[in-house]
């Protein structure tokens, strides 16, 4: 029998990112490529059939940024909990958060992280204060501030650096040219991503290593994934870039390949277990996220992301992840739901 509570999947009303940005496409060897949100569709679809299985209604709501229009819809359908996919408003993504603000004002449990881990780990500087505050390992870094030119003079890092943008997700800017080894080609790119994305960078020393995700569900961590560049031609840097996950006839989607679980001794499998787990906690995080380590020559993990509500899609490095610990893509989705249906059953306790 199926339970009564309605279910609603609220998720971002595909667009063309980066047309977004700059009013046209723009050519870079990585990011001309936009599939990454064509595939929010097919996630939600395979969300919602799995959930139609357990619930008696399913609905899916398109979030753009006609708040009044969404605020409208939502409260028309009066779901028990909203399962959360929204990932940006309208292309932005520093709107991620403002979509669980309202969820919050609505008074309606939602899964996945709170407004502010997700405002907090969308700014990559921000999360390296906390993490350091803390004692948690991560790559030194700065910001240069939108049209900026970096001076030698003043330059403190380590080369090779890597340039990443300070608000994005899903490795959008990212690509070969991303890692530098000079002040020209730091300002270089700098000028590029200034153009178009028109927002700060973040520059930081670039970790040598192996690199490795760590997927946290509720308070458990899933086994550890390992990206491995095996084939990668050597003169470009082994970094995950937009093309790496988006672009299926690029080289970097070829030879960027996860291997689940990772082949990692036991005691390093526990200090990068223990490092994750620590930045999800004092992130605040909940339900799920993923943290991004690259693990150096001596083993030490430092932690170059903490990924809230990270893509849960079936053949994404979540799901991955979750089958590996013995868990099929069906309980997985169940799983956080459950969280939300968990915390709408607290809160009906505490008013009663």
């Amino acid at each position: 029998m199926k339970s009564k509570e309605k279910i609603l999947i609220c998720y971002n009303n595909p667009v063309l990112v980066y047309e977004n940005y700059i009013g046209k496409k723009f050519h870079d060897s990585s990011e001309n490529v936009d599939s990454s949100e064509t595939a929010t569709l097919l996630c939600v679809e395979e969300i919602k059939n799995i959930l139609s299985k357990r619930f008696e209604e399913v609905k899916t709501l398109a979030f753009n940024s006609d708040v009044e229009k969404t605020i409208s819809q939502i409260r028309k359908i009066d779901p028990d909990i909203i399962f959360n996919l929204v990932e940006a408003v309208d292309g932005i993504s520093n709107y991620e958060a403002y979509a669980a603000g309202i969820f919050e004002l609505l008074n309606i449990p939602y899964t996945g992280n709170e407004p502010i881990s997700l405002a907090s780990c969308l700014n990559k500087y921000r999360t390296k204060l906390v993490l350091e505050a803390n004692g948690i390992p991560t790559p030194k870094s700065f910001v240069a501030e939108l049209n900026s030119i970096i001076e030698e003079e003043k330059f403190s890092l380590k080369f090779p650096v890597i340039l990443k943008l300070l608000n994005e997700d899903a490795s959008i800017g990212i690509s070969e040219l991303s890692v530098v080894n000079n002040f020209d080609d730091i300002n270089k790119r700098l000028k590029f991503l200034f153009k178009t994305y028109k927002q700060n960078v973040l520059i930081e020393e670039f970790i040598e290593g192996r690199e490795l995700n760590v997927a946290i569900l509720g308070d458990s961590v899933l086994p550890i994934s390992e990206i491995v560049f095996k084939g990668l031609p050597k003169d470009l840097p082994k970094i995950v870039t937009y093309e790496g996950k988006w672009s299926p006839e690029s080289i970097y989607y070829k030879f960027t390949k996860p291997n689940c679980p990772a082949e990692i001794d036991e005691q390093t499998k526990n200090i990068v277990e223990s490092a994750a787990l620590k930045a999800f906690k004092i992130l605040n995080c909940r339900d799920y996220a993923r943290v991004d380590i690259r693990l150096s020559e001596k083993n030490i993990p430092y932690i170059i992301e903490v990924n809230p509500n990270p893509d849960i899609s079936s053949d994404a490095g979540f799901a991955r992840a979750a089958k590996a610990a013995g868990m099929n893509y069906s309980d997985l989705i169940k799983s956080i739901a459950n969280f939300a249906l968990t915390r709408k059953m607290n809160d009906q306790k505490v008013e009663a």
